[in-house]
């Protein structure tokens, strides 16, 4: 079982303080003391569809955590039970990777195969690929699968395939079915609508690994944060623009008393 050699080889895995009853070991780069206020899951049903930057933003730490498990060397290890419960929220607001138990690692072969579903209750099935549903044989891309419904969940504000039922969600990716797009256009700008749909290709080997998927990330909140600007800048001219008026308006109102006052 994993949780009990992941600190003997992985030096950024780290058992958390029994979050919440639960024995849980999270990827962490920082060392010292890590508080936890939940995880993303509270999250998310606390705040809804969040804000494209600030999704990229918790998606930049998803994927950063999921890619050092993937390039770990010599052993590569599949998470394979990534959800948002799965994924705590510490006190700086940042995510931390967490629960391993299923985790599996890739020795000598570079793909697995299960005689029996891999899944966790819950919705959390709603986040497995469809090559394991299937039963067949898979790899590390299942976990970018998963991250691709997170991602475009955290946007649209609601459960992957929330209008299905749970033992309808096999159907679904057999189907070859996607969630929706729902939100406006504008919140997958730059690429990232595109980047989730590479993600979540029903073809494990046309996914992109998480190092591409850091790059095309980094690259979006860079351009997501420069549209904000640009929002911020007419504002705040605007508002100076009516504290000038405001201003001399003011002014010649009193001009005006003082001389009706002679």
């Amino acid at each position: 079982m994993f949780l009990n050699f992941a600190s003997l080889f992985l030096q950024h895995i780290r058992p958390s303080v029994d979050y919440q009853n639960r024995s849980l070991y999270f990827i962490d780069y920082q060392g010292g003391n890590v508080y936890f206020q939940g995880d993303l899951r509270k999250h998310l049903n606390r705040k809804g569809a969040l804000e494209p930057l600030y999704a990229v933003k918790l998606a930049l730490d998803i994927a950063r955590g999921m890619s050092y498990l993937h390039e770990h060397k010599p052993q590569a290890i599949i998470h394979r039970d990534l959800e948002p419960s799965n994924i705590l929220r510490d006190d700086t607001g940042h995510l931390k990777v967490a629960d391993f138990d299923l985790c599996k690692m890739l020795k000598w072969r570079r793909k697995v195969r299960e005689d029996k579903p891999v899944t966790s209750p819950g919705n959390a099935c709603r986040y497995v690929a469809p090559e394991v549903l299937r039963k067949e044989e898979y790899d590390n891309k299942v976990d970018v699968f998963s991250f691709a419904l997170i991602l475009q969940e955290m946007i649209e504000g609601c459960l992957p395939f929330h209008d299905k039922k749970i033992d309808e969600i096999e159907k679904a990716h057999s189907s070859k079915e996607r969630p929706p797009f729902r939100a406006p256009a504008k919140h997958y700008a730059y690429g990232l609508r595109e980047l989730i749909e590479k993600c979540w290709s029903e073809n494990p080997a046309d996914r992109p690994n998480f190092r591409v998927v850091i790059d095309r990330l980094s690259a979006i909140q860079i351009e997501l944060a420069r549209r904000n600007r640009w929002k911020v800048r007419p504002l705040k001219c605007f508002l100076s623009f009516e504290g000038l008026r405001k201003k001399d308006r003011n002014e010649g109102s009193t001009n005006r008393s003082s001389r009706s006052s002679r």
